[in-house]
């Protein structure tokens, strides 16, 4: 069986202005994270405890699908959904807290 790797969509606006707005050393922490799930199989991917996977239901996906919160830094957490082979980002929180406030 030929496992399928993770595509990301970071083209989200809201998930963008956040990335392009980190800190050096924070940004590097998220592109590392980013990275290395882009090299992983979706099995991979939801096994990885430091992902942190969390399903928010409060906060709608525009497809419909559920939306999940992982982590992608000591400090930072993003909002994203699958739909296929992709993982498309909403939001990026480098706050932490913020990624479960209701949108």
């Amino acid at each position: 069986m030929v496992r399928s790797t993770v595509l990301l969509d970071l083209n989200n606006p809201e998930f963008l202005e956040e990335f392009l707005n980190l800190e050096a050393r924070e940004l590097r922490q998220v592109a590392k994270a980013l990275a290395k799930i882009q090299g992983m199989d979706w099995d991979a991917v939801y096994k990885v405890s430091g992902l942190k996977w969390e399903k928010i239901d409060h906060i709608p996906s525009p497809s419909g699908h559920p939306v999940y919160s992982l982590r992608l830094s000591k400090k930072a957490r993003a909002l994203a959904f699958r739909e296929g082979n992709f993982l498309r980002f909403l939001s990026l929180h480098p706050d932490h807290d913020s990624a479960y406030r209701r949108k």
